[in-house]
């Protein structure tokens, strides 16, 4: 399994408030960072795999819609959380 339960605390340890804060934007969005890396790289060798390739989509499409959120809320920790975790717009 690609993500365990120590990676997980980890990205929420890092991103969000503590290790147990599953629900702010900001560790959500570098959960989400971290499935999209993984799931790009399982369709660089599956090309054909479509029902990944739709899971990775409608993923991006959550990240984008958390993105503007915090973008609305605090434009400074959208500019940092965009450089922190190498996401290009």
């Amino acid at each position: 399994m690609y993500l365990t339960k120590e990676k997980k605390q980890e990205i929420f340890e890092k991103y969000g408030t503590s290790n147990t804060d599953t629900g702010s934007p900001e560790s959500q969005i570098a959960l989400f960072s971290y499935r999209i890396s993984h799931l790009t790289e399982h369709l660089k060798s599956n090309r054909k795999d479509y029902s990944t390739e739709r899971s990775l989509k409608m993923m991006v499409g959550k990240r984008r819609r958390l993105l503007d959120y915090i973008k609305e809320k605090d434009i400074e920790k959208y500019r940092s959380l965009i450089k922190e975790l190498g996401i290009r717009r």
